[in-house]
């Protein structure tokens, strides 16, 4: 009982500061009197201190310029562990946008929303993804367009590397491609083994609500970030390389992590 009560205090502790956070962002993108990225940030940062999720980084996060991260994908909460750290945007799965609450705060922070299976509209959501990163918002794509267990990273798919090219625009400004691991190690200062990490992961068909509670109910997850270098997507380079090339900076990035004491 007292857990259920724990648990409904949280829920009920988010909903209190979303509702005036997601009024202040639509003021922040109809008026630009400030960053439509501080809102997001402060926004994931108190979400994941309610539901007792602590983050650590390792490496930074590029600056200036066109950048687009290349991120691993274990569950939905890595959207607020990468929003929690800096100022960006998602390329999110076209069904989010329908999602309640979710959905619209997805939408207020001007994500890109794609249909992955629809390969006939990839050029048309390329284009827009590239329109961003050349206005200079820097873009998060969790590049294996599903999300994998925690232990191992699935291929990346190359197909939305496309826009990091025509993101150049003929310029001579090159696109930063940045690998970022995503590691869930522990809960409450015990090492996660592989079975508990997939209990952390959000996989495949899942509900979203009994895995939403699971969290808030058993808290205490630490999570490790690993930035790694930046590649440069030039206008001769190509994109099924790149990915490839993230892909693997990724996997080991991430294996580096789980191993370590």
């Amino acid at each position: 009982m007292i857990g259920k009560l724990r648990v409904a205090g949280k829920i009920l502790l988010v909903a209190a500061y979303t509702g005036p956070m997601m009024l202040a962002q639509s003021i922040a993108l109809r008026t630009g009197w400030w960053s439509d990225r501080w809102i997001p940030q402060l926004w994931h940062r108190c979400t994941l201190k309610v539901m007792g999720v602590r983050v650590r980084t390792v490496g930074e996060t590029a600056r200036g310029g066109r950048v687009m991260m290349a991120s691993n994908h274990v569950s939905w909460s890595d959207i607020l562990v990468l929003g929690s750290i800096t100022g960006v945007h998602f390329i999110a799965k076209a069904e989010i946008a329908s999602w309640p609450i979710m959905g619209t705060f997805a939408r207020l922070q001007r994500s890109v929303f794609v249909e992955r299976e629809r390969r006939r509209a990839s050029p048309e959501q390329a284009k827009e993804i590239a329109t961003r990163l050349s206005n200079g918002d820097p873009m998060v794509l969790f590049a294996e367009g599903t999300t994998g267990d925690g232990n191992r990273v699935l291929p990346f798919k190359s197909t939305l590397f496309a826009a990091a090219k025509l993101a150049m625009n003929d310029s001579q400004e090159t696109v930063m491609v940045q690998p970022v691991a995503i590691a869930y190690l522990a809960r409450r200062g015990l090492r996660l083994d592989r079975m508990e990490r997939r209990e952390v992961a959000w996989i495949g068909d899942e509900d979203f609500v009994p895995h939403l509670l699971q969290v808030l109910r058993k808290g205490g997850l630490e999570v490790e970030v690993v930035f790694g270098e930046p590649i440069e997507f030039s206008a001769d380079a190509d994109r099924k390389e790149i990915a490839r090339l993230a892909e693997q900076r990724v996997r080991d990035m991430l294996v580096s992590t789980l191993r370590k004491p």
